[in-house]
């Protein structure tokens, strides 16, 4: 079994408990339906399909060399024919025809449809099946109109990586990025979208998080990986103008096949192991401004497969872990020195240098095939992970998180075939939670100092030194539920494929969330370290509920036809329409209270306003379900040449994605645990004694006691409203390319050149909400400048936010691609994949909130957020003298970066992000090698050894945040804007990883 084989170790232990959402079973509602069906795949399309032409009443028979799975299939009178839902791998087809049998042996891949003609097969089945050797060809799909490529199994197996993340291949294909966050968190993200936009589809079934904004469970702000390297065995990446058979996305679809046994037992283990001295210093390590802390990342895993009946049933199971301690460095604010800290923060801030993470990720499968016409898999996945985040820089270790997070997916799938039809099925279950609490439950202490030339005023700007003590959030947050979904696939419609599917979904998603957990009570350095003079808290007992809770209900149909009008042109034309009910949101009733105070605040009861609060007071009945409406997906590709060499292709979608649990639920949990922020009157800091603001006594540090100062008020609380009109995002996909198939040097290549247009619309953001007496959201709004209504709270509440559709994105994009697949024969391969990105948004980084603007309404668009213009990502594989060799290097022109202007201005302070590029011509660039050596022992056991260097040239790529973003204040330009101002990089630096395993 060829495996990645890499090694690792154990060491600090996170604290192992783990909370688990405890709900009632679901009842599941089994609906099924037929219809004419679909293009020549199955669900997701994670199954390949042979067609072609052949003598008429010929018999075609793919069967897999590895498992003994096997499909035939009668060719029509006009001798065409399809073999439909063959799991990827090598096959043997065959073709019986007047007496005679050909043969040959191909390599099929995730989701594509290849053609193969009786032509082609001209080879005697000289050998059976037990003595066969695995060098089938590879078939490239070529006729298809959606924009995308192929990660194969060489390449997750050899090409160079060090967080054993499936996804981070994804970037060989132009369009995606793998983003590796300073604090070791990964994403991946495709155009001008952020992670949320994307889907993963493992063996047809969708991965999508329904809370969180990383896209799939398991990917947001977390060090993990969704699922062990070891268990998938490739995927396919579409950028854009995918079937209609994939919801819940509005950017990439991820289709993914796992690893099945086969009719031998075979078995991998791997030891990844990275030390702190592997890793190159930083430049401010190098200049003695930061410590070299220690660090360690351990990875390892076993995988074990085999046949359980001949040719009929097999196993496989695998099981990995992470054990990782990355450094954290303490930075105190001011460039203050650790030893210039008051005496009780010194210690724990020279103590505060590693964030370990935990995580042990399980998969096991089991594929029965009964008969030849079914096919039977159930699968497990079991992911589980602890860490302590957001240490480091002013965080010392006891006001990190430690977060926990769980995942259980079961997939019972059955696949029928017939002669000219195929039924896929699958019925799933779901259980995913995500639980941050903070690590220590004292209060928070925030060490705050006047700024420079302020230290005499009172009521002085402050600039926070160091935080210590229980911070941050606490929270529980998951969903439970159980799916069904029905692919049927017809194809005995003379030139067509017609394929059509249908899913239900019963699922819990609740969220709990206390923010902040402790108080948070901030004192000043030059006046007292014992009496606070600000503190912020939340607090209950106002009698909402707790929890969000919503048992909602998911439902979606597709139509798809594939019309293979002549034998050069196919028409690819599909349609969509999904709904959810989401009884948490649609139900929710606005609180009285808070309605009669929105109804009798002057300041939104005037001509000036710009919006009518009423449309965001909900009586529990003037909200309707989530409806994706109808998506149209339309396609087509032309064979220029009629050999499949040379095809033109284009399409035009629509495809809603979904709004995040997690936001609509802001209107709640913030009511249950609502926010206050009460001064303390106190030298340098005096205020006038009233609701929000006391002489300072010790009992107040007591939580309880704080509660009791607001209990049974709203004084200082944040309030969410929702329109009640909200809608699904979605976006709008456009493109038009062509690929290509020929021969140099006497291997075969393949390109593709893409035109690529995507326009996302609808993004939830929040708005403040408050206006000032006369109605207007500036102070001066004759100029239209001016601040923000800050200080005009909602008498008896707070601040309040407007949730709206507003945030939008736009791409423009060119995307090119060349790769001479690796096999056998040639012991080589290679890729390119170039994308150039004109992408553009009205909201920073599509963030959901907006301070800066009363709305979106004729607000710029300005350059995407950590979007380059171009990215060049380049692969290589070669087998020579017994060992494996890889590279992957990675080249990005400068990302856009946010700037703050308040230089070309209207008026004066009337300031607007305004975003910039750095200049130069590469801002990122990474050179990643891999060498690997397999060793014989003589036995049915292979040794292996392999080594990769990350960064090998250890080149420098610095941080956004590296560059002055302030070009300058009401008519004088800034002189150092855009210049680099500090010598944070980015990491990794150059690192070595020491990989050890053996495959038997």
């Amino acid at each position: 079994m060829n495996q990645q084989h890499r090694s690792t170790g154990r060491q600090t232990t996170l604290p192992q408990h783990r909370r688990r959402f405890e709900r009632s079973l679901l009842s599941c509602a089994l609906v099924s339906a037929l219809f004419f069906a679909a293009p020549a795949a199955f669900a997701q399309s994670t199954g390949a399909t042979v067609r072609g032409q052949v003598a008429a009443d010929a018999r075609v028979t793919a069967t897999n060399v590895e498992t003994g799975f096997s499909r035939s299939v009668e060719a029509g009178d006009s001798g065409s024919y399809s073999l439909v839902g063959l799991p990827p791998g090598t096959y043997r087809v065959s073709v019986e025809a007047g007496g005679q049998t050909t043969a040959r042996d191909v390599v099929l891949r995730v989701g594509e449809t290849v053609t193969l003609d009786g032509d082609a097969v001209t080879q005697a089945p000289e050998n059976e099946l037990d003595t066969v050797v695995i060098t089938g060809s590879v078939l490239t799909e070529t006729k298809t109109s959606e924009v995308g490529g192929y990660v194969s199994k060489r390449q997750i197996e050899s090409l160079p990586q060090n967080s054993r993340n499936f996804l981070a291949f994804a970037d060989i294909v132009p369009g995606v990025v793998f983003n590796t966050g300073g604090d070791g968190s990964t994403s991946v993200r495709s155009g001008a979208q952020l992670s949320s936009g994307i889907n993963v589809f493992i063996d047809g079934v969708g991965q999508k998080d329904y809370i969180l904004k990383g896209g799939v469970t398991g990917q947001d702000s977390s060090r993990g990986n969704p699922f062990p390297q070891l268990g998938i065995a490739e995927y396919k990446v579409i950028t854009s103008n995918y079937k209609a058979e994939y919801d819940q996305l509005s950017s990439a679809a991820i289709t993914a096949v796992t690893q099945s046994g086969t009719n031998e037992f075979k078995g991998s283990f791997f030891w990844d192991s990275v030390s702190g001295g592997a890793i190159a210093r930083t430049i401010r390590e190098d200049k003695g401004l930061d410590k070299k802390p220690d660090s360690k990342d351990l990875q390892y895993g076993v995988s074990f497969g085999g046949p359980i009946i001949q040719d009929r049933m097999h196993f496989f199971i695998t099981y990995e872990a992470k054990d990782r301690d990355d450094a954290r460095q303490i930075d105190p604010g001011r460039n203050l020195e650790i030893e210039n800290l008051p005496a009780q923060f010194r210690e724990e801030a020279r103590n505060t240098t590693n964030a370990p993470f935990r995580e042990d990720l399980y998969f096991g499968k089991i594929d029965w095939t009964p008969a030849d016409d079914h096919l039977i898999e159930l699968t497990v996945k079991r992911r589980e992970e602890d860490e302590l985040t957001n240490i480091g820089g002013q965080n010392l270790s006891s006001s990190g998180t430690l977060k926990f997070g769980e995942e259980t997916r079961i997939d019972l799938r059955h696949q029928y075939s017939a002669a000219n039809w195929l039924n896929d099925a699958h019925i799933t279950f779901e259980d995913t939670t995500f639980a941050p609490r903070t690590a220590s439950n004292e209060n928070g202490y925030l060490l705050f100092i006047p700024r420079a030339g302020e230290e005499a005023n009172n009521n002085p700007g402050m600039d926070q030194i160091i935080r210590r003590g229980g911070g941050g959030d606490y929270q529980d947050k998951g969903q439970k539920g159980y799916s069904l979904q029905n692919d049927f696939s017809f194809y005995g419609w003379e030139g067509h494929t017609v394929k059509a599917g249908i899913k239900y979904k019963l699922i819990d998603i609740s969220a709990f969330e206390q923010s902040p957990y402790s108080p948070q009570f901030r004192y000043d350095g030059l006046r007292s370290l014992t009496v606070p003079y600000f503190v912020q808290f939340s607090a209950s007992g106002n009698g909402y509920p707790t929890s969000v809770e919503s048992s909602s209900k998911q439902f979606g149909i597709y139509l798809q036809d594939d019309w293979a009008i002549t034998d050069r042109l196919t028409l690819n034309m599909g349609l969509r329409w999904d709904y959810e009910s989401t009884p948490s949101y649609e139900d929710h009733v606005t609180p009285a209270g808070l309605v009669s105070a929105l109804q009798a605040w002057p300041n939104i009861n005037n001509a000036n306003v710009d919006y009518d609060y009423n449309d965001y007071i909900s009586n529990g009945n003037n909200r309707s379900a989530f409806e994706g409406a109808w998506q149209p997906r339309l396609g087509f590709s032309y064979d220029l040449t009629g050999d499949e060499r040379h095809v033109i292709f284009g399409g035009a979608g629509r495809s809603y994605n979904r709004n995040q649990f997690d936001y609509l639920s802001y209107e709640k949990y913030r009511l249950a645990f609502q926010r206050y922020e009460l001064n303390f009157n106190t030298p340098g800091h005096t205020c006038v004694v009233g609701p929000t603001c006391f002489n300072w006594d010790p009992s107040y540090a007591d939580p309880d006691n704080l509660a009791a100062l607001v209990a049974g008020t709203s004084n200082g609380a944040e309030v969410f409203l929702i329109n009640n009109d909200l809608k699904t995002p979605y976006s709008d996909q456009f493109s038009i390319g062509m690929r290509n198939a020929f021969e140099l040097f006497g291997h075969d290549w393949n390109s593709s050149v893409t035109l690529m247009h995507v326009r996302s619309h609808d993004g939830i953001l929040f708005t403040m909400g408050n206006r000032y007496p006369n109605g207007e959201f500036r102070n001066n709004p004759a100029l239209d400048w001016g601040g923000q209504p800050w200080g005009e709270s909602l008498p008896g509440w707070g601040r309040f936010f407007l949730g709206d559709n507003a945030v939008e994105t736009r791409l423009n994009s060119l995307l090119l691609s060349l790769d001479k697949p690796y096999t056998r024969e040639s012991h080589w391969g290679v890729s390119l994949a170039y994308t150039y990105s004109d992408a553009e948004e009205n909201r920073s980084n599509s963030d959901q909130f907006s301070f800066d603007y009363p709305n979106l309404d004729g607000v710029a668009f300005t350059d995407a957020l950590g979007v380059s213009k171009h990215r060049l990502v380049a692969t290589g594989i070669a087998d020579f003298w017994g060992m494996t060799a890889s590279a992957k290097l990675t080249l990005t022109s400068p990302r856009s970066v946010e700037a703050i202007n308040c230089y070309e201005v209207t008026a004066p302070g009337n300031c607007y992000f305004d975003p910039f590029r750095p200049d130069g011509t590469l801002a990122y660039k990474q050179l990643d090698l891999s060498l690997q050596k397999e060793w014989d022992t003589g036995t049915n056991i292979k040794f292996r050894v392999r080594g990769d260097l990350i960064n090998a040239f250890n080149w420098r790529n610095y941080g956004a945040g590296e560059y002055s973003n302030w070009r300058g204040w009401d008519g004088g330009a800034d002189p150092n804007f855009g210049r680099r101002t500090g010598d944070g990089i980015e990491r990794p630096t150059r690192t070595f990883k020491l990989s050890v395993g053996f495959i038997w």
